[in-house]
């Protein structure tokens, strides 16, 4: 899961990580006019698609020779001139590599696949097995210009909660379970050299992953919203939350100024990490890895403990439940972030040019994207390799062949990952990889707290959600300053206080600055997403 929160951003967690733009083309950099041109956008790990044997099987489907155009790096910046030029290739590859913003923005350039559906027998029996994949697909007035994706084996969240229990039992203390015993820990932490290595001042009690200046993601304190039994999504995003079918935004919500509180207090006290706010992806996962066997964090959240802290310090940690704010709540009050529609479900995976001149070898492409066999070697990477066909629809996902690499980082490197178009059955036995199967086996101490949360009437469901352009543009715009008002004051509020004395001053701002228009916005959604639902 490093990779992934690399690729997502930490507002949706980091984007496409900083690597070299790599070109790879059959035909000589766009040169070959009897070619199919995909561009892919990979993540920096991932190795050339000449390398991946499953590849010739698109080709193969083609029926004409495809030349590759492989970015690893300022996708954005490629993507913004190639669209504003209105000269785009036959197929663009990746997850959200072009957004739901990008279809509205710029109308004419994508192929509206709801046309072409008898081209597609995969795609449409995915829409038919997954209603949801429709709905993720389908624009207001009915369009269908990119195709999801369907991972099926995700868990439920992608942050999970660790203490060091070495430190615990190095000091003789238990494991906390309210926000005061938390304090009490990380100030034990601090002050007795709880790592035993004889420096008593370089433990960093807390730690978490950097939020941007477009909102919350995994691994950050925002899950706290939960111990004051508010439900969040994708690790908080722009703030939206649903609360007995109500929309709400946590930015002016009351328990969100008790959590800053909180966790300035902890930051006052010395506990927290003195880069969390400066600190890229790449510095708090190392950081979270320690010195050799000697940790150096004593609380944090990650993917897995191994993904997290490193396989050489994941056993000193232990995944633990979520944290009441105080002991008078009780389990069934708990709540956590819920994130499995954007685990499971890639958005806008595959899309496809409406100027193309080789419409019928991109449609076999896209729907070969969504064959059974071609699905799991584009998401785990190539059968004999990275996966044994045992016959019978079932699978095993083999250990990594380098064994220095996890089998997370195996993965994003030997192939597509995350980022590639495909389809998972549910009819199908797949023997899972060990970073998914130590997800699984992280999250039961969650498992009460997210039990709490009802999908249907306690999260904002915004990967299934489609918007006008009208309403798309008018939230661009209102987030660009509710956001670089709310972050700013994030960072403030914690190194240097002030929540409470300034939190009325601050609420009317946002709301001056539009963000109950914006809350209404997706109220009318939801309310027409549940009336979708019957």
């Amino acid at each position: 899961m490093t990779h992934t929160t690399e690729r997502r951003g930490t507002a949706a967690l980091a984007g496409i990580a900083s690597a070299a733009l790599l070109l790879s083309a059959c035909g000589g950099g766009g040169e070959d006019d009897n070619a199919l041109h995909i561009l892919v956008v990979k993540h920096a790990l991932t190795g050339p698609m000449a390398d991946m044997a499953w590849v010739d099987e698109l080709e193969d489907a083609a029926g004409i020779p495809i030349e590759w155009e492989e970015v690893s790096a300022d996708w954005d910046q490629k993507k913004s001139t190639m669209l504003a030029a209105g000269d785009i290739p036959d197929l663009i590859i990746g997850t959200n590599a072009i957004t739901d913003a990008d279809m509205v923005t710029f109308t004419g350039l994508f192929e509206d696949l709801g046309d072409d559906m008898d081209s597609l027998p995969n795609v449409q029996a995915m829409f038919d097995a997954l209603p949801e994949t429709e709905l993720m697909a389908t624009r207001p007035d009915g369009e269908v210009f990119s195709v999801p994706s369907y991972r099926r084996f995700w868990p439920q969240t992608a942050t999970r909660q660790y203490v060091n229990q070495q430190w615990l039992d190095n000091l003789g203390l238990e494991q906390p379970t309210t926000w005061d015993e938390l304090h009490e820990v990380l100030l034990a932490f601090k002050n007795e050299d709880a790592n035993g290595n004889g420096d008593p001042d370089d433990e960093i009690p807390v730690d978490w992953s950097p939020a941007g200046e477009g909102g919350f993601g995994y691994f950050q304190p925002t899950v706290f919203l939960g111990s004051l039994g508010l439900p969040t999504t994708n690790g908080g995003g722009s703030g939206y939350f649903v609360e007995n079918g109500e929309v709400g935004n946590f930015l002016t919500d009351p328990r969100y100024m008790e959590l800053v509180s909180f966790l300035h207090e902890l930051y006052a006290d010395g506990l927290v990490s003195q880069d969390v706010m400066t600190q890229d992806y790449s510095a708090y996962q190392s950081v979270g890895r320690g010195d050799g066997d000697v940790a150096k964090v004593g609380f944090s959240w990650g993917w897995t403990a191994s993904d997290r802290f490193g396989p050489q310090l994941a056993d000193q940690y232990a995944p633990i439940a979520p944290l009441a704010a105080d002991a008078s709540m009780s389990a069934d009050d708990l709540a956590w972030t819920y994130d499995s529609y954007s685990l499971n479900y890639g958005l806008n995976t595959i899309t496809m040019s409406a100027q193309s001149e080789k419409k019928d070898a991109a449609l076999k492409v896209i729907d070969a994207f969504y064959d059974q066999d071609l699905s799991l070697q584009a998401l785990w990477g190539d059968f004999g390799e990275n996966i044994e066909e045992l016959g019978n629809n079932a699978y095993t996902v083999l250990p990594p062949a380098d064994e220095t690499l996890d089998s997370s980082s195996w993965k994003w490197t030997t192939t597509l990952a995350d980022n590639s178009p495909g389809w998972i059955r549910d009819d199908i036995e797949v023997t899972l990889p060990t970073d998914i199967q130590e997800a699984v086996e992280d999250e039961a101490p969650l498992t009460d707290a997210l039990a709490n949360i009802d999908p249907a009437s306690d999260i904002w469901p915004g990967e299934l959600v489609k918007m006008s352009a009208e309403d798309s543009s008018s939230l661009a715009l209102l987030h660009t300053d509710i956001l670089g008002q709310a972050m700013q004051r994030w960072a403030t509020w914690i190194t240097e206080g002030g929540v409470e004395s300034e939190w009325d001053d601050y609420v009317s701002q946002l709301e001056g600055l539009g963000l109950t228009e914006a809350v209404e916005i997706h109220q009318r959604y939801y309310d027409e997403y549940l009336a979708s639902q019957g």
